[in-house]
């Protein structure tokens, strides 16, 4: 890490302004607030950065669906950096995707169905790009897979759904480093093997990742790392912290983006990711 600072007072002039082209932001744990609701200062904002070239991209774990919803109305511009990277869409056109070969999809859901059947409470979504897929129906996990995965279906079959999926992900209700992490260790030999939160891992390709998805966009928009700020929380976000000079984390980051990022933000419960990006850009 280069330098550790609170978010930049407001530059003297707009000569010392950053020429950010680019704002990237994770959502749970960054851009959302304790409730995980978008902070209502970022509305007036978006409109801000729009009216000054500026492409704003929330980049997630959760699905394409999802991040349209909570965004409806005022997305026109905006770039969705789905799925850990493994989906990026703009108004509406796929910009990028690296979906996963459907055989090392069904070897990840028969590996969850394993690890259920020797007592571990867990859950598979098989994430295609038109919807999620769950073979578990129980209530208190599709409340959980329903925060997100706003367009998920119910199916007897997850290894065999007609859609192309990109990523694998796994719910445990205990801790997922401590059970489901170390069984779906192999997987990592050849795909990212990522825990995005303490409950939640990722599987995808190897060569998807928010970090390429965004060295991706980047190249899509003519836009450089000088030009690109970003911000993030957990470990699916380092990647991403890496393409960017303009990298923040969270104060309520994992230890692990805080030794990575350039930058400190205040935490997500005080409106860090609004607030820096207003004073960083004196707007």
């Amino acid at each position: 890490m280069n330098t550790r600072t609170a978010p930049a007072s407001a530059p003297a002039s707009s000569a010392d302004r950053p020429d950010i082209r680019l704002v990237v932001t994770d959502m749970d744990g960054t851009l959302l607030d304790a409730d995980g609701r978008v902070p209502e200062g970022l509305w007036p904002l978006l409109a801000d950065l729009r009216r000054r070239g500026v492409v704003f991209s929330p980049a997630s774990g959760r699905q394409y669906a999802t991040l349209a919803h909570l965004f409806d109305g005022a997305d026109d511009g905006m770039v969705y950096i789905a799925e850990n990277g493994a989906f990026v869409v703009r108004d509406g056109t796929e910009v990028s995707s690296d979906p996963l070969d459907p055989a090392v999809s069904a070897r990840l859901v028969k590996s969850v169905r394993q690890l259920a059947d020797e007592g571990v409470d867990v859950g598979v979504v098989v994430c295609g790009k038109r919807a999620a897929y769950i073979e578990r129906h129980d209530p208190a996990f599709l409340d959980e897979v329903g925060r997100y995965y706003h367009a998920h279906r119910l199916v007897d079959d997850a290894t065999a759904v007609d859609d192309e999926i990109v990523k694998v992900a796994v719910f445990d209700f205990g801790s997922i480093e401590r059970t489901t992490a170390p069984a779906l260790a192999p997987f990592a030999d050849t795909h990212q093997v990522v825990v995005s939160s303490e409950h939640w891992i990722d599987v995808m390709n190897h060569t998807a990742d928010k970090g390429v998805a965004v060295r991706r966009l980047q190249e899509h928009l003519g836009v450089g790392p000088d030009q690109t700020m970003v911000f993030g929380d957990y470990l699916n976000d380092l990647g991403m912290l890496d393409a960017a000079e303009w990298s923040y984390a969270m104060a309520n980051a994992h230890p692990a983006v805080l030794a990575r990022a350039r930058h400190l933000a205040p935490a997500h419960t005080d409106d860090g990711v609004v607030r820096t990006i207003r004073s960083v850009l004196d707007i």
